[in-house]
């Protein structure tokens, strides 16, 4: 439910869950608690992507999916987009799972040698990925909205009192304003394909898990870094490597940040993410038993969510072609509004409006979206400088 209600999000129910962890407990033990919570939070990291995909309405992790995923709903490949990151998640989740006993006894020193490089290397990767745009007044733009977007981002994340802030920022500046562009360009969704069988480079697809699982560790390591930014170095690492490795790139990535932040937990002592923060507080410590099974409930969940994630896709790819997409598109953006007054108030609804308003800009100018996570990555950078 949570991966497929836009602004229900695993934080918000392991918050729930901690508060009402009093009652719970008196019938059940603090690791059956927290296997649920794991649990819960693999299978979110499958199944986010068909909201993102399918409605344009995308969380933090899926943020960038959007784009190359709805190019590929409206070629009739939306189960396929969908597919990919199951299996980037899939892919990840068991490549993880083998590094996680290399990487505990080395995890304490990794992190004291990077932590004080983290700032500049994330300098280096936006000032690249504003340099490699062709043509000087493509530069000037992408710069321009890179700033832009990361100032929107300082406010909206030190604004006080605001519940979620990411849900109405992220949502307006990639999935109201991918809606709205799609309606101005009277967009029908065609036919989709429910293809088995989808045919890419082995190269590309190693080039992307091995990016992902980088990438993703090293949201598990340092504070601040998440899935969005992660996807950014991850991008930068790669290259152009198509958009189907970049699905599974993508899809891997939402799934590496949370099943490494166990054996953060573990190695550090340290929680980077609201489930995982949970976890540590109902379990108080964790040793290597516990973690075994906590990684073997990642391993059933993740086995069981692939299946589950496949079968919802392709009833949301039957049904999606007998709506008028118009008619879905207004009713997601009201979804959209609904939500984030709900959960954000008036503030959160100023927010959406001012989000999707920078989220159109990149279109019209002509420049990569992606420069729009400066909402997330300049904030990041002067965190950590």
């Amino acid at each position: 439910m949570t991966g497929l209600i836009p602004g229900v999000h695993i934080n918000l129910v392991s918050i729930i869950l901690l508060s009402s962890s009093g009652y719970l407990l008196g019938f059940a033990t603090p690791l059956s608690l927290a296997i649920f919570i794991i649990s819960m939070s693999v299978t979110h990291s499958f199944l986010d992507s068909i909201p993102s995909i399918f409605l344009g309405a995308p969380d933090a992790a899926q943020a960038l999916s959007v784009l190359p995923g709805h190019r590929m709903l409206l070629e009739g490949k939306g189960f396929e987009a969908v597919k990919l990151t199951v299996i980037g998640s899939m892919l990840c989740l068991i490549l993880t799972i083998f590094f996680i006993p290399i990487m505990i006894p080395i995890l304490p020193a990794i992190y004291e040698f990077i932590k004080p490089y983290i700032g500049w290397i994330l300098v280096f990767v936006v000032t690249y990925m504003i340099l490699k745009t062709r043509g000087l007044n493509n530069k000037i733009w992408s710069a321009f909205v890179f700033f832009f977007a990361g100032a929107l981002g300082i406010v909206v994340l030190n604004f006080p009192n605001l519940d979620q802030p990411l849900f109405p920022m992220l949502s307006g500046m990639f999935g109201v304003s991918t809606l709205l562009l799609s309606l101005t360009a009277k967009v029908n969704v065609p036919i989709q394909v429910i293809e088995e069988t989808i045919v890419i480079s082995k190269l590309r697809m190693i080039k992307a898990l091995i990016a992902a699982v980088f990438s993703g560790s090293l949201t598990g390591i340092f504070p601040g870094l998440g899935a969005a930014q992660a996807a950014i170095i991850a991008i930068q690492m790669v290259g152009n490597i198509g958009m189907h490795a970049f699905m599974i790139l993508i899809g891997g990535i939402n799934t590496v940040n949370f099943i490494f932040s166990l054996a953060t937990l573990y190695a550090i002592e340290k929680a980077r993410n609201g489930a995982v923060i949970v976890v540590m507080e109902i379990l108080k410590d964790v040793n290597v038993w516990q973690l075994t099974v906590l990684l073997a409930s990642v391993l059933i969940a993740g086995s069981i969510a692939t299946f589950l994630a496949l079968k919802i896709a392709k009833g949301f790819a039957k049904v999606i072609t007998k709506l008028n997409y118009n008619y879905m598109c207004y009713s997601v953006i009201g979804l959209i509004f609904v939500m984030v007054g709900f959960f954000s108030g008036w503030w959160g609804l100023l927010i959406l409006v001012i989000s999707t308003g920078v989220g159109i800009i990149p279109a019209v100018v002509g420049v990569g979206r992606n420069n729009a996570m400066g909402c997330l990555m300049l904030p990041v950078i002067l965190y950590f400088l």
